[in-house]
């Protein structure tokens, strides 16, 4: 699958303002990530701190809190990491499916989650 970017707006969970990003879709992440300057400058604060697996296997300490996405006029609450200034904004699978929405890797786009039950 290619990588592609998509427009997402993030903002803190009271809805009052949202800031669009452009971010690299990356199902391989669990979580979104956003550097941690924007996010505070949106008012998002770090809620605890997890640990995570990075793509080489290594272990790392992460600042995660919780603001709103919408992706293509769907909104839902999620969970973000704080990125380190620099890093790329990512679009996490927990953010696809809270919005109900999937990759289409054949065509670079986001489209309609048919959900499992």
């Amino acid at each position: 699958m290619g990588t592609f970017y998509w427009p997402m707006e993030i903002g803190p969970l009271d809805g009052s303002r949202y800031e669009t990003v452009n971010a690299l879709v990356d199902t391989g992440a669990s979580f979104s990530q956003i550097p941690s300057s924007l996010l505070l400058e949106l008012g998002i604060v770090p809620a605890r701190i997890v640990e995570s697996q990075l793509a080489d296997g290594s272990i790392v300490q992460d600042r995660v809190g919780h603001l709103r996405i919408r992706i293509d006029g769907r909104e839902t609450y999620s969970t973000v990491l704080f990125g380190e200034e620099g890093s790329p904004i990512l679009m996490g699978s927990y953010a696809l499916e809270g919005v109900v929405l999937a990759v289409d890797p054949s065509n670079n786009r986001l489209v309609d989650l048919r959900v499992t039950r």
